[in-house]
């Protein structure tokens, strides 16, 4: 297995183009990495499963190290059916870190387009770096993946940046859920954004504005989602069971909770975990955080649940700001009714994230604890 430290250069970044396309003409597997420890957990000197290109290193949600296995034919039924998708093959710009799937994506789309790509690195994602790096980009089609955040950030910056964005064929949205409020204010605004579902396990987002791609089956057992198709993982690094747990006869089971609508499209409810149990009610986090960002001067939510000897779990949010919003308990109460309002709301200038454009969600819950003290 062949690791490759990514710290934001031009030259590291390089370093990882030319490692891929090697892995996927059959070379050794590639462990992108940031985070040494995270590097050594996957265990780099041990040879990588068979079949396996890229180890995509992560965390994950509860903080266990946890590689997932990709194939090559995996990375390249994605960057395909993404391709068809989109339009056809094009320039893609790189405004999302690497060593995660939505970022090691771009890379091998650039690769099997034939193009080069363009980076935006170091110094976080500002608008006006987005700008000049956008401006880089030569031909088209000219595609992007960014983040929600990333996109608000473009959206209330409304210079150069925005104008930009405005520029691009399609931006790829994923790593996490785009609210209807973001969808309006881009359309209005005339970007083409193209809201994403997906995963390191189906080699990034697999599912596009509601519809599975090309070669991807999407089935919802009970209120879960799974998912089928060469775009799958093979499993986890050295977890033989954890593979057992989630993969079976081609199918891979999410942690996430979702119904198919009469047309086909797939809508994510949320995580099968997000689920609050208040007062012997069940409400979902998610639904809440959805109605609480669709108000005027919220920019962003996060739901949990917090132990309380009345309620057994309470409902408490933290909220972005995005100005002067109105009552937000009574727009709950209005939409979801009396259990899922929130006890207590809490504003915060930014929300705690354990990835791109992913809310930590222990880290809230600490804070809330903490706030109650």
């Amino acid at each position: 297995m062949l690791p490759v430290e990514l710290d934001g250069s031009p030259a590291a970044l390089d370093a990882l183009k030319g490692a891929l396309a090697d892995a996927l003409g059959g070379g050794p597997a590639v462990l992108p990495f940031t985070d040494p420890a995270l590097r050594d957990a996957m265990t780099p000197g041990e040879p990588a499963e068979p079949d396996t290109a890229v180890v995509i290193a992560t965390s994950g949600s509860t903080g266990a190290p946890k590689g997932v296995l990709l194939s090559a034919r995996a990375l390249t039924a994605s960057a395909e059916a993404t391709h068809r998708r989109l339009g056809g093959p094009g320039h893609w710009l790189l405004a999302t870190p690497a060593h995660y799937i939505g970022g090691l994506q771009v890379l091998i789309r650039s690769l099997l387009a034939g193009t080069e790509p363009v980076y935006l690195t170091r110094d976080g994602f500002r608008p006006d770096a987005f700008a000049a790096a956008a401006a880089k980009l030569k031909g088209g089609p000219r595609y992007t993946a960014l983040v929600p955040t990333q996109l608000v950030r473009l959206l209330e910056d409304g210079g150069a940046g925005l104008a930009a964005a405005m520029t691009f064929d399609g931006i790829v949205l994923g790593a996490a859920a785009t609210s209807a409020a973001l969808r309006e204010r881009a359309a209005e605004a005339g970007v083409a954004i193209v809201p994403a579902y997906g995963m390191s396990e189906t080699a990034s987002g697999c599912v596009y504005d509601g519809f599975p791609l090309d070669g991807v089956r999407v089935d919802v057992a009970g209120d879960r989602i799974r998912i089928a198709g060469d775009v799958l993982a093979h499993g986890y690094r050295s977890r033989p069971d954890l593979t057992a747990e989630s993969f079976d006869g081609g199918w891979f089971t999410t942690s996430d909770r979702g119904v198919r609508h009469a047309d086909g499209r797939i809508e994510v409810l949320g995580r099968a975990d997000d689920m609050i149990n208040t007062g012997g009610v069940k409400v979902s986090a998610n639904a809440i955080e959805r109605c609480l960002t669709a108000q005027p001067g919220v920019r962003d939510a996060c739901v949990v649940g917090l132990p309380d000897p009345e309620w057994g779990e309470a409902v408490v949010a933290l909220v972005v700001p995005a100005g002067r919003h109105g009552d937000l308990r009574a727009a709950v109460r209005a939409e979801l009714g009396g259990a899922a309002t929130p006890k207590r709301i809490e504003h915060a200038a930014e929300l705690p994230l354990r990835g791109p454009g992913k809310i930590d969600r222990a880290a809230v819950r600490a804070r809330l604890l903490g706030a109650r003290r």
